[in-house]
């Protein structure tokens, strides 16, 4: 995961430094994850957590996208016979497209790419066993945000599949600021 990353931000930054650093744009979220049926145990991360962003928008009407997410976790008690916990991250890049729309400070977007998850679970009292898994899988989203010079608010939904799961849902609002 870590050399996705790196490629990625060398990949934004190179075209970045071509661009005069001209639609190079950061921000964060607060995220609503929701993954359900985790190892197939009825397991489920129902969660309030965070992502950040990070991409490039040169003039059009197409951008590329970064994003790192906290998915969440889950601690599950099993009466006096212990528990489960659960927690689950990713990353995803992404092609995004916006529609151009008669308002020109509203956005209407569509993003789709990848996304490189990691999942990991184990017992509690006693420590019976653990588990992780990771993968990558394709992963799409849909949003609007509202550009007001250098800062634009964005509502936005994106999804994608993560093994011994029923795949992963994510609600963000948040904020990017676009650097010039």
């Amino acid at each position: 995961m870590r050399k996705l990353l790196l490629a990625t931000a060398l990949a934004l930054g190179a075209g970045a430094a071509h661009a005069d650093i001209l639609g190079l744009y950061a921000g964060a979220g607060i995220t609503r994850s929701k993954v359900d049926n985790v190892f197939d145990a009825g397991l489920n991360i129902n969660d309030t957590s965070w992502k950040a962003i990070i991409g490039f928008r040169p003039p059009g009407p197409f951008a590329i996208e970064a994003n790192y997410l906290d998915l969440g976790s889950e601690t599950q008690r099993y009466g006096g016979l212990g528990g489960a916990h659960t927690d689950a991250k990713a990353f995803a890049a992404y092609a995004v497209g916006f529609l151009p729309l008669p308002i020109p400070i509203l956005d209407i977007f569509g993003k789709a790419g990848a996304a490189r998850w990691q999942l990991s679970g184990n017992t509690t009292r006693p420590d019976l066993f653990a588990l992780s898994d990771r993968g990558t899988d394709f992963a799409w989203g849909v949003g609007a945000q509202a550009r007001f010079g250098r800062i634009a608010a964005r509502l936005e939904y994106e999804r994608f599949n993560v093994s011994n799961t029923d795949g992963v849902k994510i609600y963000t609002l948040g904020a990017t600021y676009t650097l010039l």
